[in-house]
């Protein structure tokens, strides 16, 4: 009886790895639910195949969860109408709820069948069997076997828990029950005193912020947490499942996945990598807000430290679009991390949502992502010490602010200028500043270099002055070198920074980056 409820509670069951030569080694144990082992290369896999009475419950049970989610983004449609047209009162709300409960007997119903179903089947109690005693023996023999099979990762036994002591005993206090720390924004009306009538008067305007930015706001910052586009992406998720071995970190975009994201690129490169899923996406638990995004990443940089045995020199981060987030807190807050490597990312969040709100929404859009949805990159970017590349898309139809064609409204520019004036703050002056602009207007490589070339700037020399002052003043940033330099040396040293922390690639923002443009960062 206990084994039936386990089927029937149980998580579902895709694929089953098999040895051709049963003398070979099996395939190696993964070491967290979220970095899945790919079969040895003597394994050969098959979709699991379910009986009939399991395959057609658990098709009715996908059906209902479709419904579903379609039915809960479009209550608030679905309840002004039914509000318009009378139906919510109680006489009929009653009637309702009895129709309801009926049918979510019914689905129980179909559940209880589709364990029954898998009861029968040798494979899935085999498989429930191997997960339970893995969930009660975390063992290497157990590890192995469970490495077998395909599932949901929901049921995957969790092999590191944030709260280990081995993992906070040696840092910096660790987070806090909330969570770890983030950066918090400077009021919107600095110097106004905060008395009860002004809290009270800023009360609607934080609802509404809060209400937008739990709903509609989070849903379109990162689509990849809705149900539907996990549903449809499931096949091509389970195949890059099945192509990943194991741990550069990668921070994935707003609809990326590690198993068919942007860890292909280093992987291919030749360098292990460590993927992870935001919260809420492709059974990752939570929901994707800033807060929860940093807690992730906190446990996941911990995980490759305490667990797998990196040392912060060893790591490199890479991160694409909006993973630049969790990227450069991960470098802010592990200031040791080797170097970061940020590509189509942007400043700061502002600029793109109202890029896509009514310019009426201008006060609400700007709040709501303030107080709820702070993804302020270039700040945190700015608090870490270590080497910097970032890669601009020169058709980046994402974080541009306009069109696609006007490279200068890519707001990677005002990532990599922002970051320049805060390390080169004397350089990055007046002229500096100017010239560095006309670089990053440049939309092909011949016009870049005809730039480069009519400043005449001498590489050697600029590499001669930084070293120089690094060999005085040692390596913190900020650095005062160009104090007493003239226009044209500072021009020369603005573009050779510029040139060594930013290379493009002529691509849109959803086009993959070729293994051979995965370079390290340059440094002194």
């Amino acid at each position: 009886m206990a084994k039936l409820l386990s089927c029937v509670l149980g998580p579902r069951l895709y694929k089953i790895y098999r040895e051709r030569d049963s003398e070979r080694a099996p395939a190696s144990v993964p070491e967290t639910p979220t970095a899945v082992t790919a079969p040895h290369s003597s394994s050969w896999d098959t979709y699991y195949q379910p009986r009939a009475l399991e395959k057609h419950a658990d098709s009715i049970l996908a059906l209902a969860s479709v419904f579903w989610s379609i039915s809960y983004y479009s209550s608030p449609f679905a309840f002004f109408y039914l509000y318009r047209k009378g139906y919510l009162s109680l006489s009929k709300v009653v009637p309702f709820s009895h129709y309801a409960g009926t049918l979510l007997l019914l689905l129980a119903g179909v559940a209880c069948l589709r364990g029954i179903g898998r009861w029968t089947n040798p494979q899935y109690r085999q498989f429930i069997t191997i997960l339970e005693a893995t969930h009660r023996n975390q063992s290497s023999e157990n590890k192995r076997q469970l490495a077998n099979y395909n599932f949901d990762f929901r049921s995957w036994p969790v092999d590191f828990h944030w709260e280990e002591p081995s993992s906070r005993k040696e840092s910096r206090g660790g987070p806090s029950r909330r969570g770890v720390a983030l950066l918090r924004p400077e009021p919107l009306h600095r110097g106004t005193a905060d008395t009860l009538l002004n809290r009270v008067k800023k009360l609607p305007c934080q609802i509404t912020s809060y209400l937008v930015a739990h709903t509609l706001g989070r849903r379109m910052l990162y689509p990849g947490s809705v149900y539907l586009l996990q549903k449809a992406l499931m096949p091509v998720l389970l195949q890059g499942q099945a192509r990943l071995v194991e741990e550069v970190i990668c921070c994935e975009g707003n609809a990326g996945f590690y198993e068919v994201g942007c860890v292909s690129t280093p992987l291919e490169a030749g360098y292990s990598v460590l993927g992870w899923n935001h919260p809420g996406f492709a059974g990752s638990t939570g929901v994707p807000f800033p807060q929860n995004e940093a807690n992730a990443m906190d446990v996941v940089v911990q995980f490759a430290i305490h667990r797998l045995g990196f040392q912060p020199q060893d790591i490199i981060i890479y991160a694409w679009s909006i993973g630049g987030f969790t990227a450069t807190w991960a470098a802010m807050s592990y200031p040791d991390v080797s170097a970061m490597i940020l590509d189509a990312s942007f400043d700061d969040l502002v600029p793109l949502a109202l890029k896509v709100m009514p310019d009426s929404w201008r006060g609400l859009v700007t709040r709501t992502v303030r107080q709820h949805l702070n993804l302020n990159n270039a700040e945190q970017l700015c608090r870490y010490q270590g080497p910097v590349l970032l890669i601009r898309r020169t058709k980046d139809e994402i974080i541009t602010t306009t069109v696609p064609e006007d490279i200068m409204s890519n707001r990677g520019n005002d990532l990599l200028l922002k970051l320049l004036q805060h390390r080169y703050p004397r350089v990055m002056a007046e002229e500096g500043l100017r010239v560095v602009r006309q670089w990053l207007e440049a939309s092909s490589q011949l016009e870049e270099a005809s730039i480069y070339s009519r400043w005449e700037v001498e590489e050697d020399w600029c590499l001669s002055v930084l070293r120089s002052y690094q060999a005085e003043h040692g390596p913190d940033f900020p650095w005062s070198v160009g104090e007493d330099m003239s226009a044209d040396g500072r021009r020369q040293l603005a573009l050779f920074l510029a040139r060594k922390h930013l290379h493009n690639f002529e691509a849109t923002h959803c086009t993959p980056l070729p293994a051979q443009n995965f370079q390290m960062p340059w440094h002194l």
